[in-house]
């Protein structure tokens, strides 16, 4: 089976000489379709800037980008856009939702922006709107919503264009614990009925331990990868594995076989 994504020997530092940051030191990993997949780290170890590069939005120093076998960092004019826009789904975590728009409409923007007919997306729209619980808040302004039902919006905003993979970065991270539980179960629903290929980057062990898989980095390197046993492991179960593995990593210990 071919990778989704394929991040080969990444390199970003910041920076000269002796005050250089890794953020990325020679990154590798795979992301199989269908994936749930989790970056965990501090602050700092480098989970934003990989998703930045991955995004387009930072250009690696060395190695590469693959998306289905093509190179990313490649890609240019409409090929970048179409990629950007069509090909991965980006989740933020302060929701950027426009103010001025209704759910609906920001949900529907990215068909918009990208000269797709809306009539393409509704039904689309419909089914997501149903599965995320937000139907009542189509009509809502952002002013209007709570943070879940934003979080929520903006979710079904990143899937609308059934993008190759979402990029989730710390989703949870302006919710509250109901919510943020909610907004999990949410995108665990869609990996597992919809087989919604999704990397999220996350702080948070709880919302982690929805992933399958979690690649623990701390400056710019990966020290350890949990998988699930899925599904004989409990979310509870690989959640205690995942606090056991964190606290190790933070005690500064990579050695946590």
């Amino acid at each position: 089976m071919e990778a989704v994504l394929t991040i080969d020997s990444l390199k970003k530092y910041y920076g000269k000489s002796a005050n250089q940051t890794k953020a990325l030191d020679g990154i590798t990993f795979q992301v199989m379709p269908g994936e749930f997949l989790g970056i965990m780290g501090s602050s700092g170890s480098g989970k934003s800037t990989l998703l930045n590069c991955i995004a387009t939005v930072s250009r690696p120093d060395e190695g590469d980008i693959f998306l289905k076998g093509v190179r990313v960092q490649s890609l240019k004019g409409r090929r970048l856009a179409e990629y950007r826009g069509r090909q991965i789904g980006y989740l933020f975590q302060n929701f950027e939702l426009l103010d001025n728009l209704t759910g609906q409409e920001n949900i529907l923007l990215p068909l918009s922006i990208h000269n797709i007919p809306e009539e393409t997306g509704r039904k689309y729209l419909q089914q997501l709107a149903d599965y995320l619980e937000i139907r009542d808040v189509l009509n809502k302004f952002p002013a209007q919503m709570s943070g879940g039902q934003k979080q929520r919006v903006a979710a079904a905003r990143a899937l609308i264009l059934e993008p190759r993979i979402v990029l989730a970065d710390e989703p949870t991270g302006a919710l509250d614990s109901r919510n943020a539980r909610a907004l999990m179960e949410k995108l665990a629903g869609l990996n597992r009925d919809r087989g919604t290929t999704i990397l999220m980057v996350t702080h948070n062990s709880n919302a982690a331990s929805y992933c399958g898989r979690i690649l623990f980095i701390r400056d710019g390197k990966i020290l350890h990868e949990l998988r699930r046993e899925v599904p004989e492991e409990s979310r509870q179960d690989f959640y205690r594995r995942i606090l056991k593995v964190t606290a190790q990593l933070e005690g500064g210990s990579a050695n946590v076989l």
